[in-house]
């Protein structure tokens, strides 16, 4: 759809993810990339949604006073980034305001959030990188988009990720991966005096992924009289480390060769008193005995209506939930029967782009 003329609107907010919100003269919502909240913007309409309508900027007819200009000259084109138009002060405010819209909204919490937790460095953090290619180019997608966007240097990635993009072919798409390798190629992280084996699923932040595990740590409160049950754990890495202040720790895992790293990561990191399960969250906790704490960090669709209804028959006092997507942890908590919202903050694991991080404690009533 393209509009013939063109509307005059005021950016009041920004959606889940990143674009920015305003209403035209007939009541619709408008979503615009590369909006910041506060800008007079001339748009003109690109495409229809339900009850909703997508536009470009045509003109900047008064700036944001959060707007600044990008520092990458494939944004917004590429769509690895979000928020480089705005400064990073007004990107955490954001992304607040996004957890706190989806506990109100979607959760019916009456619940805020007023603590971010961030390393402060928005640049060249990600240790890890899918690239595409047509075989022509090398880089990322376009915003909405299957088309390649050529990059040869991202501002989002450890520097030894960009020496190697440059020796890349043009064949197919490749996923890199920084860290100290061994001589079989294996990839191992360092957080916090322990070493893991990154085999599966890793946070893509080092240095943010410390922030969360501290939290997680703290919220889950362990003593050596306690048990722990972490599900979706992974190669193990939070698992190990909340649960070496725990009596017994269990970890588990659909995965099999991440099952194999994360028993692996144990032995390297001696601490025996931690085991790992490969099974289905969701069908295998109903026979474990009742832990103390539990600690859930599911992929991006959240937590099954199995899994929910096993964790809170299993009845822990407390559970810790760390969840990359606001909207379904903020279902899940209205759903976990039982248990209050007790505290919360936001890590921003994912600078620059309008992803979150959340961890989350809850009691039991």
């Amino acid at each position: 759809m393209t509009a013939s003329h063109t509307h005059v609107v005021t950016i009041t907010g920004y959606s889940s993810n990143g674009d920015g919100v305003a209403r035209l003269e007939d009541g619709r919502v408008a979503f615009i990339r590369g909006a910041a909240r506060g800008d007079v913007l001339e748009v003109t309409l690109i495409g229809e949604l339900r009850g909703s309508v997508r536009a470009e900027i045509v003109k900047i007819l008064s700036p944001s006073p959060y707007r600044i200009e990008p520092d990458c000259p494939k944004y917004p084109i590429c769509g690895g980034c979000d928020f480089r138009h705005v400064t990073y002060e007004e990107e955490l405010a954001a992304k607040l305001q996004r957890v706190n819209d989806a506990l109100s909204r979607i959760g019916g919490l009456s619940f805020s959030v007023s603590e971010i937790l961030s390393t402060g460095d928005v640049d060249h953090y990600r240790n890890k990188a899918t690239f595409h290619s047509d075989g022509k180019s090398r880089g990322f997608y376009k915003a909405n988009s299957r088309e390649i966007v050529p990059v040869d240097n991202c501002l989002l990635l450890e520097n030894d990720l960009n020496d190697s993009l440059k020796r890349l072919t043009m064949n197919g798409d490749v996923t890199l991966r920084s860290g100290e390798k061994r001589p079989d190629g294996t990839v191992v992280m360092s957080i916090d005096g322990l070493s893991f084996i990154v085999n599966g699923f890793f946070q893509v932040n080092t240095a943010a992924a410390l922030l969360l595990f501290r939290k997680a740590r703290e919220y889950a409160s362990m003593s050596k009289d306690e048990s722990l049950l972490d599900l979706y754990c992974g190669v193990g890495a939070l698992t190990l480390f909340v649960g070496r202040d725990a009596g017994i720790a269990v970890g588990v895992e659909y995965d099999p060769a991440a099952v194999i790293a994360a028993k692996e990561n144990a032995e390297r990191n001696a601490l025996s008193h931690v085991s790992f399960i490969c099974a289905d969250a969701a069908a295998w906790v109903a026979d474990v005995a009742g832990p103390d704490c539990v600690i859930v960090d599911p992929p991006r669709k959240g937590l099954s209506r199995g899994a929910l209804q096993k964790i809170t028959a299993l009845a822990p006092n407390r559970i810790v939930y760390a969840s990359c997507d606001p909207a379904t942890l903020a279902r899940d908590l209205r759903l976990l029967a039982g248990y209050t919202l007790k505290e919360a903050c936001v890590v921003d694991m994912f600078p620059r782009t309008a992803n979150v991080e959340c961890c989350c404690l809850l009691n039991r009533q």
